[in-house]
């Protein structure tokens, strides 16, 4: 056959055959929409403690996508993450709170709460490039130190500034509107939608199941991206991202602002799920609890940030409300193990686990499930395949975006 006929049996337009999605992709797609779907009519169906529970998982899934995208992508150790959390907090409150208070008297600017909660964003992204030169210049242990400054400069700040802050007792949190609508179901008309009045509860089930979803798909976005991988080759060997073309230090900057912006935004959530903002909020004991969502869920997953994220915020929330029936679990105030300290144990031991017998979390243990079991044969001939298909965004070339 001649090759003239060749090009016109393989390429009869003269353009390149459409590529078709693998079933894999689309199995994962139709889960995500499945699991969408599910979370959309869940509140027809369960109680206002539930919706509570959802909507402080959904504000801790935003901020262990960021932290993720900080430790877990780019290799930075941060513990700063609780004051960032703040930052975005305290701005919403001020900026979109009344004066008010009693034993200390505070401010408020009283500006719509769609613009406090985006300059709660801002604000915390930009504190994040504040100290971004100190991260560049640090690494490992060291940055981690240095970022734990920050938390306690922010718990002398959160105490001492009480004219924004409300001092040592903290302030309230204004309700959150949007174009008129109030999601704090007291002020707003009554919504009913199928026989179930949406109060608060339900109204905020849905605000943070709207902000969480848009920040899972463009952190999953970000990671497949150029600047993904780019970071990706950061966390690997600073020296070898500089000779292929990375700008170390424009790099780091750069994670630490979307790190901490997605931190601002979970602040601000945050201080919606419990109505006030009180500095004992924001201690290291917070940094430490997202440190521990990222390690168990794994590092450099978006799955796992949203698993490990679910697991540590609802577990002590979980055991708190069925106390009465768990053994060796007490109330607040009598002798014994109380809620918080039982899922503190829960989770650590989690950890340890996770750590012992699957680095890559619950996000590496459901794709060890996920994968078809292989003869020993098999397994070792598909091995370097695989192998080579996990490490790929790791050895990918940020300057063209294409693997080496």
């Amino acid at each position: 056959m001649s090759e003239a006929a060749t090009v016109h049996r393989d390429a009869p337009t003269g353009h390149p055959a459409p590529r078709s999605w693998p079933v894999s992709r689309l199995v994962r797609l139709a889960v995500v929409l499945a699991a969408v779907v599910v979370l959309l009519v869940l509140p027809l169906y369960v109680d206002e403690f539930w919706l509570r529970t959802g909507f402080a998982v959904f504000a801790a899934i935003v901020g262990a996508l960021g932290l993720n995208l900080l430790v877990g992508t780019t290799g930075q150790l941060s513990l700063a993450h609780a004051f960032f959390l703040a930052v975005g907090a305290v701005t919403y409150t001020y900026v979109s709170g009344a004066p008010g208070g009693t034993a200390n008297a505070y401010g408020g600017l009283e500006w719509p709460p769609v613009i406090g909660m985006v300059l709660g964003v801002i604000v915390a992204g930009l504190a994040g490039v504040l100290f971004s030169p100190i991260a560049a210049r640090l690494r490992g242990i060291y940055l981690g130190i240095a970022s734990l400054g920050l938390v306690f400069i922010g718990q002398h700040v959160l105490n001492t500034w009480t004219s924004v802050t409300g001092g040592f007792n903290g302030r309230l949190v204004p309700a959150f509107t949007l174009f008129g609508f109030n999601f704090g179901g007291s002020d707003s008309p009554e919504l009913v939608v199928a026989g179930v009045p949406f109060g608060q509860a339900e109204r905020l089930w849905y605000l943070g199941l709207a902000l969480c979803v848009v920040g899972c798909w463009f952190a999953a976005n970000l990671v497949r991206s150029r600047p993904g991988r780019a970071l990706e080759t950061l966390r690997d060997s600073e020296v070898a991202a500089s000779v292929m073309g990375v700008d170390v230090r424009a790099y780091k900057a750069r994670a630490f602002l979307v790190s901490s912006m997605y931190a601002g935004l979970a602040g601000v959530l945050y201080a919606l799920s419990i109505g006030s903002v009180a500095p004992d909020s924001f201690g290291l004991a917070l940094s430490v609890q997202f440190l521990a969502m990222i390690v168990l869920g794994g590092l450099g997953s978006v799955t796992g940030a949203i698993l490990g994220a679910t697991f540590v915020s609802a577990a002590p929330l979980v055991l708190q409300q069925y106390a009465g029936s768990l053994p060796f679990i007490v109330d607040p105030g009598q002798p014994g193990i109380v809620a918080s300290q039982a899922a503190a144990f829960l989770y650590g031991g989690a950890i340890v686990l996770v750590v012992m017998f699957e680095p890559g979390g619950l996000a590496g243990l459901a794709r060890r499930l996920r994968r078809p079991h292989r003869a020993p044969g098999a397994a070792s001939a598909t091995a370097g395949a695989d192998h080579d298909q996990l490490e790929t965004p790791a050895h990918a070339d940020p300057s063209t975006g294409r693997d080496n």
